[in-house]
């Protein structure tokens, strides 16, 4: 979010520095999946109207600049995904109000795919390849003439010295203690990593627990997920990648 950030107020015409404890390639942001979906971001029973309204705008803005990215430089590239399911699939909020954004929708009955599922919905979006998007970025950010200031905040008094006028969070999960954000919570995720194969080209979403996805990429596939409330550990659980391997396995266990 701090990179991207950055670049969006370059093109605006700011002078950007970015102040940071760790590098780009040690944050979570660089093992991310990597799909294009405006998805989980809020709780449908209690956002109101004018934030829905906000969510929209954002997500067409950040779609109209990921579009304009895609290519080998960026790691941006559009792919079929599959949300898998034995239940008929309404499809996210973002599906439902902005389906101009994502194109060939169809909804696939048994018989009509080849997964274990009784159904899919197929659409097409864009994938990131997030280790070449974000140091791609990073260069895009210093040739600006964007700077790097190595820093580690304890508190909110030690962002506010900072000689900026204006400042944008950028902090994710260090926001809790820094804002005493009480309500923030850690959602850990856990990945399996197997070697690309040319032949698998598109995503699938679902059909083993709610978490659980195959995102095919240039330099690897990977395998999902995990969605766990709460959990600040950062060290992988061989249950957790046990039971990823296992759903997916599942998913495709009557490919010939």
């Amino acid at each position: 979010m701090g990179l991207t950030t950055a670049r969006l107020l370059q093109e605006a015409g700011w002078d950007v520095t970015i102040y940071s404890r760790s590098p780009w390639r040690d944050s979570v942001s660089n093992v991310a999946g990597g799909q294009w979906a405006p998805t989980s971001v809020f709780d449908e029973d209690v956002a109101s109207p004018g934030f829905v309204r906000q969510y929209k705008e954002a997500s067409r803005i950040a779609h109209d600049v990921y579009q304009n990215l895609v290519g080998a430089d960026y790691g941006v590239s559009f792919i079929e995904n599959y949300y898998l399911s034995d239940e008929l699939i309404e499809g996210g909020v973002y599906l439902r109000e902005m389906p101009e954004l994502f194109a060939s929708v169809a909804d696939l009955g048994p018989g009509e795919h080849p997964f274990s599922t009784r159904y899919a919905k197929q659409t097409v979006t864009m994938i990131i390849e997030p280790a070449k998007f974000l140091r791609r970025v990073r260069n895009d950010f210093l040739i600006a003439g964007g700077s790097f200031v190595p820093r580690y905040f304890e508190n909110l008094s030690a962002v506010l010295s900072l000689k900026e006028a204006v400042i944008f969070n950028c902090t994710g999960l260090g926001a809790k203690a820094l804002f005493d954000d009480d309500d923030l919570e850690p959602v850990k995720g856990q990945l399996v990593l197997l070697p690309p194969d040319p032949a698998v080209d598109y995503l699938t979403v679902g059909g083993g627990s709610d978490v659980t996805y195959m995102f095919s990429r240039k330099g690897e596939i990977l395998l999902g997920g995990a969605f766990q409330r709460g959990d600040w550990s950062q060290e992988p659980e061989l249950e957790v990648t046990q039971r990823i391997v296992a759903d997916n396995r599942q998913l495709f266990e009557n490919f010939g």
